[in-house]
């Protein structure tokens, strides 16, 4: 259907691509309302007929419903957009979250839902129209994630790296070192049925790996980190 395309062009000139004709029925009545600022220049509701709209009258902004009758809309918007429109809307009342990602990542500037209150449908071409996007907040994280992960990756934790560089023999001798602080190596290395030179051996490839000079400094280390503990040592150091 084409409407009256008279009027001043201040006003936002909106196309509405919607197959069921009740839901057609009342955004034409929402968004041509004269307070609105905005104006419907036409209705379509197949992906031929919103390719010939965007034609003749071209758009501020076309309101496309993504299910055209079991058409998925998804390739019309480049073609939308390549035709004349300035700016793609998606109302739909769909949850597909990748539909709605590859719609934005298509030329989407927006997607609201068809349960929204009218005001935000409203408020959400307005944004739109004037040069904005209108995603919540788990989509905008989806797609900058999509875009960069290297934005989101965790950071590098250099003393897990170091803790993850020690084998389960230190870990024990790290432990053994923790519960009995005050012990000789003599004691310490008996405890672990090793002699004390093997013990002694160990020690400077631990000091080496965590940077750490001496036990005292080992000690506090191990404290700090909770080294002291079987399980989350384990889990720390990734054995």
């Amino acid at each position: 259907m084409i409407l009256n395309h008279a009027g001043p062009r201040a006003l936002i000139d909106v196309i509405l691509v919607e197959d069921h004709k009740t839901m057609l029925w009342g955004l034409q009545r929402l968004v041509g309302d004269a307070h609105t600022g905005m104006r419907v220049v036409a209705t379509a509701s197949r992906a031929d007929e919103a390719r010939a709209r965007v034609a003749e009258f071209g758009a501020d902004v076309v309101l496309l419903d993504l299910d055209l009758d079991g058409y998925c809309a998804l390739p019309l918007i480049p073609e939308l957009l390549a035709g004349g429109a300035r700016r793609v809307l998606v109302l739909t009342g769909t949850r597909d979250e990748a539909l709605l990602d590859a719609a934005v990542r298509a030329g989407a500037r927006g997607v609201v839902g068809k349960d929204a209150p009218a005001e935000q449908v409203l408020k959400a071409i307005e944004k739109v129209h004037a040069g904005e996007v209108w995603l919540d907040n788990d989509t905008l994280v989806r797609l900058l994630v999509a875009a960069n992960p290297a934005a989101v990756a965790p950071r590098a934790d250099p003393e897990r790296d170091k803790q993850a560089s020690l084998t389960a023999r230190e870990l024990r001798i790290i432990q053994a070192l923790v519960a009995a602080s005050g012990a000789s190596n003599r004691a310490i290395a008996e405890s672990l049925f090793i002699s004390e030179h093997t013990l002694r051996n160990h020690l400077v490839a631990i000091y080496r790996k965590l940077d750490v000079k001496s036990r005292l400094e080992l000690y506090v280390y191990a404290l700090r980190h909770h080294l002291g503990d079987d399980d989350d040592a384990r889990a720390r150091a990734g054995v």
